[in-house]
C-alpha cells in the first residue's frame, strides 16, 4: 500500500497511457460484435500486422535521423498511416475469406468463432515464419531487416527522446505519455462521431439493432460489415504505432496477450458500446498499475483476467451496458 501511495500519480498517467491503447484496440472487438455478435478472436493479429508494417516503413525511409520536431512528427504520421494501412487491409481480407463465406451459409456463431480462432494463429505464424518464402528463392540476406529472425523482437527505429513536458503530482509526464492520450481521445472522439452521424455510420448502428429492418430500409448490410471491420483495422492500426512509440518493439505474437486484454476492455466497458471500450480500457489499464503496485509487479496480468471474471459474474453487460444498436444519435 505504501508504495502505491507513494507512487500514485505516476501509476495512475502511466496506466492511462496503456488504457489508451487498449482501448482503440478493443474498439475492433466491440464494432465487429456489435453487428455480427461475432467475438473476433484474429484482431489481435490485425493489431500485430499494422505493428510490423509500422516498423518496417520506418525502417525502410530511415527514420530515426531527423534533426528537426517536423520530421519527427513526419516519421510518427507515416509509421502511423502504413500501420492503419495495412491493419484495415489485413481486416478486409480476413472479413472476406474467414468470415463472409460462413455468413453467406448462415453458419452457426460457434463455427464462426472456431474461425476466428484459425485465423488468429494462420497470421500470427505466418508473420513468426516469414523467412521461410525467401529461403526458398535466396533473398532472405537482401531483406535480412525484414525477414531475419523472424521469431524474435522487432525493433522501432529511434523517433522520439523521452523528456519531460510537465510535473504531476510526483511523476514527470513525459512527452511520449502526452502523445498517446491526445491521439487515442482525438481518435476516438472521432470514431463516434462518425457513427453517430454519417451515413454510413447511421447504418451501422440501424445493423446492429435491427439486421432485418435495416435491410428492408435499403441498408446495404455487407457494406456495413465491411465498414465495420475496416474502421476496426484502422483503429487497430493506430494503437499499434501508439504501442510502439511506447514500448519500442513488437514480436509476432505480441497480440495474444494484448488481444485478451483489450478484449477485456471491451466487456469492461460493455461490449457493442463505442464509449464503453475507452471507459474500459482506462479503467483496466489502472487496475492493472494499482494492482501490481499492491501484490506485485508479477500478478499484474492475474490482476486483468481476474476483473474479467468479476465484470461478467456481476455485471454482464459491463460498466455502461449498452449495445452499439441502441446508442443514441
Amino acid at each position: 500500500m505504501d508504495f502505491l501511495l507513494q507512487n500514485f500519480w505516476a501509476l495512475t498517467i502511466t496506466g492511462l497511457v496503456l488504457g489508451a491503447v487498449y482501448a482503440l484496440v478493443a474498439l475492433g472487438y466491440t464494432l465487429v460484435y456489435g453487428v455480427l455478435r461475432l467475438i473476433n478472436f484474429a484482431h489481435s493479429e490485425v493489431w500485430m500486422w499494422g505493428s510490423f508494417a509500422a516498423v518496417w516503413t520506418l525502417t525502410a525511409v530511415g527514420a530515426g535521423r531527423a534533426s528537426s520536431g517536423l520530421g519527427v512528427a513526419g516519421y510518427i504520421v507515416l509509421g502511423t498511416v502504413a500501420a492503419m494501412a495495412v491493419s484495415g487491409l489485413i481486416a478486409l481480407g480476413l472479413e472476406f475469406i474467414a468470415y463472409r463465406p460462413l455468413r453467406k451459409r448462415n453458419a452457426p456463431p460457434l463455427i464462426a468463432l472456431i474461425s476466428a480462432i484459425g485465423a488468429s494463429y494462420v497470421l500470427s505464424e505466418a508473420m513468426g515464419l516469414r523467412d521461410k518464402p525467401f529461403e526458398l528463392f535466396g533473398g532472405t540476406d537482401d531483406l535480412q531487416a525484414y525477414v531475419g529472425r523472424p521469431r524474435e523482437a522487432a525493433v522501432l527505429p529511434a523517433l522520439l527522446e523521452s523528456s519531460t513536458v510537465f510535473r504531476f503530482g510526483d511523476y514527470d509526464v513525459k512527452n511520449i505519455d502526452l502523445i498517446i492520450l491526445i491521439s487515442a481521445v482525438v481518435m476516438m472522439i472521432i470514431l463516434d462521431q462518425f457513427v453517430r452521424r454519417s451515413r454510413l455510420g447511421r447504418g451501422i448502428r440501424a445493423s446492429a439493432q435491427d439486421p432485418e429492418a435495416a435491410a428492408l430500409m435499403g441498408v446495404n448490410r455487407d457494406a456495413v460489415v465491411r465498414m465495420t471491420f475496416l474502421l476496426g483495422g484502422l483503429m487497430a492500426g493506430a494503437a499499434a504505432m501508439l504501442y510502439l512509440l511506447k514500448i519500442g518493439d513488437t514480436k509476432y505474437n505480441a497480440g495474444f496477450l494484448l488481444g485478451i486484454k483489450a478484449f477485456t476492455a471491451a466487456v469492461l466497458g460493455g461490449i457493442g458500446n463505442l464509449r464503453g471500450a475507452l471507459l474500459g480500457g482506462f479503467v483496466l489499464g489502472l487496475a492493472e498499475n494499482y494492482g501490481s503496485a499492491l501484490i506485485g509487479s508479477q500478478w499484474k496480468d492475474v490482476v486483468a483476467f481476474l476483473l474479467l471474471v468479476v465484470i461478467l459474474l456481476f455485471r454482464p453487460t459491463g460498466l455502461l451496458g449498452e449495445s452499439l444498436g441502441r446508442a443514441r444519435a
